[in-house]
């Protein structure tokens, strides 16, 4: 496949992190066993991969602005662009071991995503999108799922966990979501599951508390691989709304459908 320039600039920044995180995730299996625990090493290890990520783009395109997890907002001089990166999706599953995780790089212009990047260094998966150009996992043409009812359909979610999000109004979601569907996943890493999505793997995927940089690069990965994208309530603002449902056009309208029906009576 032919990258653009900027695409080129993101894989080489992903694939560069990935190694950092690939080092640091042998330390991490280590550390597993000792007292004290990986947790600090492993937030050094989120914060050196996004320098590195950061370093990277920003050598290429030093006027654009730049959104990560671990640093403050730059804004840059031009305007139009933006860099959406997590330098490590998948936090949790690194501490615990688990090979589950990914850098994911995203790039806006003028407020639509145009080019995406989400690589897995565990599993050797790198998996690109271009607006227009399709979606690719190391170079090979991606697809969404082609099945129209739920019944015949894997889907993946978020589960929130200890302080975080409506833990009822979920479990009124997967209620409703496991009376429909063949199998539900819990994989830990949002920006995976949404590669998975474009990759076919996963039918569907619906998950809420979500920031612009666990999606960016997923969002279009799957339109590029002729899915659809919205959010919880059905609309676009998958961003300002933090929640996102994805699928291919039946499943996702499905899904979406599924999600939103009301707490069932006692």
């Amino acid at each position: 496949m032919a990258r653009s320039a900027l695409l080129n600039v993101m894989v080489q920044a992903a694939i560069k992190a990935g190694k950092s995180l690939s080092r640091d995730f042998g330390e991490v299996q280590n550390l597993q066993v000792s007292v004290k625990g990986p947790s600090d090493f492993v937030s050094q290890a989120d914060i050196k991969a996004e320098k590195i990520v950061r370093d990277e783009l920003m050598k290429a395109r030093p006027t654009y602005g730049f959104l990560g997890e671990e640093s403050e907002e730059f804004k840059g001089t031009d305007g139009a662009h933006r860099w959406i990166v997590d330098p490590l999706d998948g936090t949790t599953n690194f501490l615990h071991g688990i090979p589950q995780f990914a850098v994911s790089i995203a790039l806006e212009r003028n407020g639509e995503i145009v080019a995406g990047v989400i690589f897995n260094p565990a599993t050797d998966e790198l998996y690109t999108a271009e607006r227009g150009g399709g979606a690719f996992m190391n170079d090979r043409r991606i697809r969404v799922a082609a099945r129209k009812v739920l019944s015949d359909c894997v889907v993946a979610c978020g589960v929130p966990h200890l302080g975080r999000g409506n833990h009822g109004k979920f479990l009124v979601e997967l209620r409703h979501v496991m009376n429909e569907v063949a199998g539900v996943r819990r994989m830990g890493a949002a920006a995976l599951d949404l590669a998975y999505v474009a990759a076919g793997r996963f039918d569907g995927f619906w998950e809420v508390e979500l920031s612009p940089w666990d999606i960016a690069a997923g969002i279009l990965l799957i339109r590029e691989a002729g899915g659809f994208v919205g959010d919880m309530s059905g609309g676009t603002d998958m961003f300002g709304s933090r929640s996102i449902v994805a699928g291919n056009e039946y499943i996702h309208k499905a899904l979406t459908e599924v999600i939103n029906r009301p707490v069932p009576k006692a």
